[in-house]
């Protein structure tokens, strides 16, 4: 193995296992980037991969790498974004590994990110979330979806948190909670109400006993994996409107919009957004902050606590209240 590869394991198997705490799915995310990004330079230079050397990593390849991203694959921005994130990760350490390449690294880190608006934010009404999970049928499967989507919608959990809960995850004998394995290697608690615990007591797993058993299975036995829960919601989902209610725009209900009506339903209740940063696992409070600056209900209650004047008080307001302070105006006189 040369130098190169030497460092790419220790990447790998330290630096984001070990250190960074990252899930599988962020680490394969990082793998896919530097697959890429090798094979391209291997593809230029007209030589195997395991023949590269760490001073064929030059900035002018990334960029090189950036520009077919969008030419030949046809990514879009954010996921140019994203991948030149993921570089810049990789260069990094890649200078604290070898000092000669922090010329290399610095100009990485120079690369601009290219401004792109943010994703539309998608939620569910309550009476979406009623017509969803009223469609689901009384079967042992259908418990289980009814099970799945009242436990995404109690908690605003990931797709992958919900993949990845076992049987020992969850307490149903209260205090009803359940604990989520969230980004950066990060637990957190969630409560959850009596109705979705009384759902989760009749699964087939909780009742076979096995602590460390997933808690959702699939139809042949098999644990659910996060793109069996995307098919999971955009079957019961097929029903809804297309077009959200909110906006107009068409929309895309995946798992992930359960989170997103979680936080919504959270701010409209009036629960304070740093709990809701809590509750969701964001690191930064700017990410919760999304959710009040799109939630034109609280917007709508802030313009009735400021209702316009009428004729009368905006013309006493124009007016001035020192022309009606007698004792002002003799001091005034008095100048």
């Amino acid at each position: 193995m040369n130098e190169l590869g030497t460092v790419v394991r220790a990447f790998f198997e330290d630096h984001l296992k070990v250190q960074k705490g990252l899930r599988p799915s962020s680490i394969r995310s990082y793998r896919d980037v530097l697959k890429l990004f090798l094979k391209q330079i291997s593809d230029r230079r007209q030589c195997p991969i395991t023949r590269l050397k760490l001073t064929d990593l030059v900035a002018d390849e990334v960029l090189a790498f950036l520009r077919s991203l969008e030419a030949q694959r046809g990514n879009q921005v954010r996921t140019r974004n994203q991948r030149l994130a993921a570089l810049r990760t990789f260069f990094r350490y890649l200078a604290s590994r070898a000092p000669e390449m922090l010329a290399e690294a610095a100009r990485v880190e120079a690369i601009p990110t290219k401004r792109c608006p943010p994703p539309p934010t998608y939620y569910l009404e309550r009476d979406e979330v009623d017509q969803l999970l009223a469609a689901i049928s009384t079967t042992a499967t259908g418990l289980r979806d009814r099970a799945i989507l009242t436990l995404m919608y109690n908690t605003g959990a990931r797709v992958q948190e919900i993949a990845d809960l076992r049987v020992q995850d969850i307490d149903l004998d209260g205090p009803h909670r359940v604990r989520l394995h969230g980004k950066g290697d990060k637990w957190r608690a969630c409560p959850i109400w009596p109705e979705t615990a009384q759902l989760l007591k009749q699964l087939e797993s909780v009742h076979e006993g096995k602590p460390d058993a997933p808690l959702f299975y699939s139809r042949l036995h098999a644990p659910l994996t996060r793109f069996g829960l995307y098919k999971l919601v955009k079957r019961y989902a097929a029903n809804l409107p297309q077009a959200s209610p909110n906006s107009g725009e068409a929309r895309r209900i995946s798992p992930h919009v359960f989170r997103h009506t979680a936080a919504m339903h959270l701010l409209e209740a009036g629960v304070e957004i740093n709990v809701i940063r809590a509750w969701l696992g964001h690191v930064s409070l700017e990410t919760t902050n999304r959710y009040a600056e799109i939630n034109i209900r609280t917007k709508e209650a802030a313009v009735a606590l400021c209702a316009p004047p009428d004729q009368s008080s905006a013309a006493s307001s124009q007016a001035g209240a020192w022309h009606r302070d007698v004792d002002l105006l003799k001091w005034l006189n008095s100048l």
